[in-house]
């Protein structure tokens, strides 16, 4: 088969699928460490007047692409998985490769929903602010709450990249197996109550140990080492 001839094929379809995954991922996943990592320690430390410059036209351009990267991740990551998940049908959730993949797969949809439906709206109102204010017009005194509700998701995201990662790649490079005898309920059962938990506090709670960029990457790895011992348990 010639190189031509398998990218016109559905495997090469799913080639092309997984490329654009990637590609997009690294777009998203790049912004929301340079957001965690780079741009918050920096607006902590700027003054007001180059912090409300930022806000006004750094950061709306970083959002854009922030934002459509998730989109478009999320939307290739769901086409690959519509036709694998065709192609295997019931087997799928109850494959290592299902796992894992799915593992992943939800992690990163949840990540995504925050951005589009939590992070976006939120930051909005605070560029709205920012603009209004550099133009003398009274402060919008909601401002403040939508920005830190929209830092605890952003720092909930990157949480939430370091399983997600790992389990994306543990779908091909992660050697385990399911057999009858796996607790496969058991497992989605559990990460269940954890994502779900996780994501309550990303929408109602606080920040916690995610206030520092260290405590965010520890969690993360935390959380990681919790989803492969369930794996481990119950698998």
């Amino acid at each position: 088969m010639s190189p031509l001839d398998f990218l016109t094929s559905l495997e090469g379809a799913l080639f092309i699928l997984r490329w654009l995954h990637f590609f997009f991922g690294i777009i998203w996943i790049g912004h929301l460490y340079y957001f965690n990592f780079t741009q918050t320690p920096f607006f902590a430390e700027a003054d007001p007047a180059v912090r409300s410059g930022a806000v006004q036209k750094l950061v709306p351009r970083a959002l854009w692409w922030f934002r459509w990267g998730a989109f478009w991740t999320a939307a290739t990551g769901l086409a690959y998985l519509g036709i694998r998940g065709h192609q295997l049908g019931s087997t799928m959730t109850a494959s290592a490769w299902g796992v894992s993949i799915l593992t992943g797969g939800i992690l990163g949809l949840i990540m995504a929903a925050n951005v589009w439906f939590i992070i976006w709206p939120a930051q909005k109102i605070v560029i709205a602010n920012a603009v209004d204010t550099a133009a003398g017009k009274p402060a919008n005194p909601a401002a403040a709450a939508h920005g830190a509700r929209a830092g605890v998701c952003s720092r909930t995201n990157t949480l939430l990249s370091i399983p997600m990662l790992f389990f994306m790649g543990a779908a091909s490079h992660f050697g385990y197996s399911v057999s009858e005898s796996s607790n496969t309920m058991g497992y989605w059962i559990a990460f269940g109550v954890i994502a779900i938990a996780v994501e309550a506090n990303a929408i109602k709670g606080k920040l916690g140990p995610m206030a520092t960029v260290k405590g965010v990457i520890v969690g993360g790895f935390v959380l990681t080492a919790v989803l492969v011992g369930l794996l481990t348990a119950l698998m």
